[in-house]
């Protein structure tokens, strides 16, 4: 899971904070002119309006453990590219379980741990990769 629920309301506040430091700092550090101020103004009222708005946001739930444990990559080929192409995915919390997606046939294999050194398909008995010892 790349993004937690949460992040929403933090980079909206951040995203704010940038907003308001930026208009500031053109407006103080430049000449006062025209364009100077059809710039920062614009800015540090949108950082006004964000960091309101992200203040007020509700934070969601994390997502329901059940569903995210039951995930599954979607069974699909990929295309040739000279070469056999493959998917891996990894959980980050346990039990640690990786999902390996075969292109040719569309077949996902599960492995308990993390990615192997090699692995051959089950159902096209395709040799997917192979990593030599390091």
């Amino acid at each position: 899971m790349a993004m937690r629920s949460g992040s929403r309301k933090v980079n909206t506040v951040l995203t704010a904070w940038i907003c308001l430091i930026l208009g500031a700092g053109i407006a103080l550090t430049s000449s006062a002119s025209d364009f100077t101020l059809a710039t920062a103004a614009p800015l540090a009222l949108a950082g006004a309006v964000l960091l309101m708005f992200g203040l007020s946001m509700d934070e969601d739930d994390d997502a329901d453990p059940d569903s995210v444990a039951d995930w599954e990559p979607d069974s699909s080929k990929m295309p040739d590219a000279g070469r056999v192409m493959f998917r891996v995915d990894t959980t980050l919390d346990p039990p640690i379980r990786t999902s390996i997606l075969c292109g040719r046939c569309g077949k996902v294999d599960w492995v308990k741990g993390r990615k192997p050194k090699s692995h051959t398909c089950s159902e096209c008995y395709t040799l997917l990769w192979e990593s030599e010892e390091e």
